[in-house]
């Protein structure tokens, strides 16, 4: 993949290209556990490490200023792309420590379940929802509830 545009924050990095932007969360060690990298459920949804948060979203934003990010918003043909709905209100797991979010991560493929990734791709024109669950969940403090079915 040749990168249009690279963003980075201290964890995570990003590589747009085309109408897609591939998030890559750095390890904060040589061979992260598995219990520390973003999991993805190919085209059904995405669960980080609520710690990953702030910098995710600070990413995020920074892939919204891009060209790039505008080129695939106005070329889409889902006026409704970058609405929050596309993403399901996020879900904390006080068990895992993970907030999860369903929405369009990933190519859609037949694996089943969410599954430890280091990079996963989105598609540009559903940024801006993802960073509005994201931040709205930062701001709202629900970190601190607990989840009741």
């Amino acid at each position: 993949m040749v990168s249009a545009t690279t963003t980075m924050t201290a964890r995570w990095t990003t590589a747009v290209s085309g109408d897609i932007v591939v998030l890559t969360r750095l390890p904060g060690t040589e061979n992260p556990a598995p219990h520390e990298l973003p999991r993805v459920w190919s085209g059904h949804g995405l669960a980080l490490p609520v710690a990953d948060l702030p910098g995710f979203t600070a990413v995020l934003s920074e892939v919204m200023k891009s060209s790039a990010y505008w080129t695939a918003r106005a070329r889409c043909p889902d006026p409704r792309a970058g609405d929050a709905g596309v993403w399901t209100v996020p879900r904390y797991d006080e068990e895992d420590g993970f907030l999860y979010l369903k929405g369009p991560c990933g190519p859609d493929t037949s694996l089943p379940g969410y599954r430890p990734v280091s990079a996963f791709a989105i598609a540009l024109p559903h940024v801006r929802g993802l960073r509005i669950r994201a931040t709205a969940y930062l701001q709202d403090g629900t970190r601190q509830r607990r989840f009741v079915p």
